[in-house]
């Protein structure tokens, strides 16, 4: 399946996989796993697909049903009671006031008991709903969870925020407002149009003249207002989508002076959803006022027909008055149908873009039938790439014919300029994606034989980058797995030296991070990230620049922890400063996705090959540093 990147907005990221941080101009998400197109997704197949969700309620969606019968059926007797009033106990041959008494309180009843079946409709409703909507959102969380990096890669996430959030409260409004509106509504129509046939067929059948005047109106709006819908979600994805990466690179945007620029971009984006949105309003304002002007030319046909019967004496004057509540009653429910067609529509819009995530299935997948953990007892974490060639995109592979060995209890440094491919090595040892060619081995285990979790809790990672989450240091270094023990993540801190710092902190280990950790320095976030892996206790520990980011003196104290974690584990290193990996067991190094060296920190300097210039530039750069 061909890959394509999306077109990006605002503040460029780094070089690697393509990166999907930014607005997208296209109403879809573009890249591999979307096994469908929107037109094979559209409208109300979208729709059905999320029913599932509603049949653990359907109980209570009868119950509306039932309340709604009710509701109507009182709704309707109301006219009747009134022409039987006005027929037969005021203007008949037998005037009977005390008749009226009995009308009026069934008149009374019948409000009741509409008010009271309303009140209660909507309760069930709402509360079925939410449950549905919950539901859904909590499947299309779990499954974005389960998704492979490449469709993060070419996704953006401000557009996925949009899905879980904004998305799922359009289909809210379905399974709520308009549900509830056809449902009532529907009935309605069905209640009145056998009223009026049972008052007066001949004048009914004109009534259902206007019948096809609605169809015609719905056919020339609808495909219109779908598309104008359309358009306004997508604009309204690109808003959330730029200010999304703008947030999150707002130190950039300031040290660059570009606020500016990025407010005008997004002034553009506004000002395009803007006219998205007044275009919408405008034809949907022009399709509800078309059938409200069909209504009161149907009442004043009504009315002259009516009349005319009336005055001939075919028909009583109660009928007529009947005739005419149930003419404006008719229309009621058709105008209150037609104000929820925008609820429709974007609900349409919302569970065609909802049914595209879920419809993605993840590139890299755990076997049918895996190797277990528990087979496993002996792992000691020997790793094995036989000839390995990935690409990001095909035919531009990043990594070429890789065949590397590491022996169990081994320490191994990744060196090589940007770009050269160090990262993508790591990412297919934690399998974030899977090799095009060749395979992997964990101690002659294939990694596509063992689930996911499994390998994760074999393999450690320490990114670049330490991305802690909102929740207390304690809970950050134990990852939210209440089965480690408060005393297990005491050690682990202990284990990399971080303990007395974390008990420096205002409230210790219950201290509470605040977004991506900033009250804490940057070696104590990496630090942090060592004690989990310690907590983790992996066979295989990978550093993917960990120190990147470190000044020298910082670099130096968490080398400290660098070598507890490395202690007894298979350890591999991309190192952006050669220092870190001058000790390493081999070092290896790559060059445009290629191995060209390896060997140990002395060998490789005698060689007079890319490493040592490497470490001679890296050399001038730290001199740099320190002065």
């Amino acid at each position: 399946m061909n890959q394509q990147t999306p077109e990006r907005t605002g503040v460029s990221g780094a070089s690697g996989p393509p990166s999907a941080t930014g607005g997208s101009a296209r109403s879809t998400p573009a890249g591999p796993g979307f096994v469908q197109t929107a037109d094979e997704v559209r409208g109300s197949t979208s729709l059905r697909r999320l029913l599932p969700f509603a049949r653990p309620y359907a109980r209570h969606f009868l119950a509306v049903v039932v309340l709604v019968l009710l509701a109507n059926a009182a709704a309707v007797a109301q006219p009747y009671l009134v022409k039987v009033a006005i027929d037969q106990d005021i203007a008949g041959p037998h005037p009977n006031p005390q008749a009226l008494v009995g009308i009026g309180a069934l008149y009374a009843g019948a409000s009741l008991a509409v008010l009271l079946a309303s009140y209660a409709q909507v309760l069930v409703l709402q509360y079925a709903g939410q449950r549905v909507v919950r539901s859904i959102r909590l499947t299309l969380f779990r499954h974005l969870e389960s998704l492979s990096m490449r469709f993060f890669d070419t996704n953006a996430v401000g557009r996925l925020v949009t899905h879980v959030a904004s998305d799922t409260e359009s289909v809210s409004q379905f399974f709520t407002n308009f549900f509830l509106t056809l449902v009532r509504d529907g009935l309605s129509l069905v209640m009145i149009v056998v009223a009026m046939y049972q008052l007066d067929a001949r004048i009914a059948t004109y009534c259902m003249a206007i019948l096809p005047a609605l169809f015609v109106i719905s056919a020339v709006f609808r495909k219109r207002l779908r598309q104008r819908y359309q358009t306004t979600r997508t604009r309204l994805s690109n808003v959330v989508a730029f200010l999304a990466e703008n947030l999150a690179g707002m130190r950039i945007i300031q040290l660059y002076q570009q606020e500016q620029r990025q407010a005008q971009r997004f002034d553009e984006l506004n000002r395009a959803h803007r006219a998205a949105s007044r275009a919408e309003y405008r034809l949907s304002v022009l399709f509800n006022r078309s059938f409200e002007l069909l209504g009161n030319v149907a009442v004043a046909a009504v009315a002259w027909v009516g009349g005319d019967a009336v005055l001939h004496h075919t028909i009583p004057f109660g009928t007529l008055y009947a005739f005419i509540t149930y003419i404006r009653q008719f229309f009621q429910p058709i105008n209150a149908l037609t104000q929820q067609w925008n609820t429709l529509q974007s609900a349409g819009v919302a569970a065609e873009r909802i049914a595209r995530v879920l419809a993605v299935q993840p590139d890299v997948r755990d076997p049918e039938q895996p190797v277990s953990l528990a087979d496993l007892p002996d792992l000691r974490g020997h790793v094995q790439f036989a000839h390995v060639t990935f690409a990001y995109q095909p035919g531009r592979p990043v990594l070429h014919d890789i065949t590397l060995e590491v022996p169990a209890g081994a320490f191994f440094g990744i060196v090589g300029a940007t770009g050269a491919g160090k990262s993508s090595l790591i990412s297919l040892l934690v399998r974030f994606y899977d090799p095009q060619e060749g395979v992997i081995t964990l101690d002659g285990i294939d990694l596509r034989r063992l689930r996911q979790a499994d390998l994760h809790r074999l393999i450690g990672l320490v990114q670049q980058d330490v991305h802690l989450l909102s929740g207390t240091v304690a809970d950050n270094i134990r990852m939210f797995r209440r089965e480690i023990s408060e005393q297990q993540v005491v050690d682990a801190a202990r284990t990399v030296g971080v303990h007395e710092r974390i008990l420096a902190l205002p409230d210790g280990y219950q201290t509470r991070l605040f977004s991506k950790g900033v009250n804490l320095s940057l070696g104590e976030r990496q630090l942090l990230a060592f004690a989990r892996v310690v907590a983790l206790n992996p066979r295989v520990l990978i550093l993917d620049e960990a120190t990147a980011h470190l000044d020298s003196v910082t670099e130096q104290w968490v080398q400290h922890g660098l070598r507890a974690v490395a202690r007894d584990r298979t350890t591999l290193v991309i190192a952006h400063r050669l220092s870190t990996v001058r000790e390493a067991d081999c070092i290896v190094v790559l060059d445009q996705g290629r191995i060209v060296e390896q060997g140990r920190h002395a060998e490789l300097l005698a060689q007079g090959g890319l490493y040592a210039r490497l470490y001679e530039r890296a050399g001038v750069e730290e001199l740099a540093d320190r002065r």
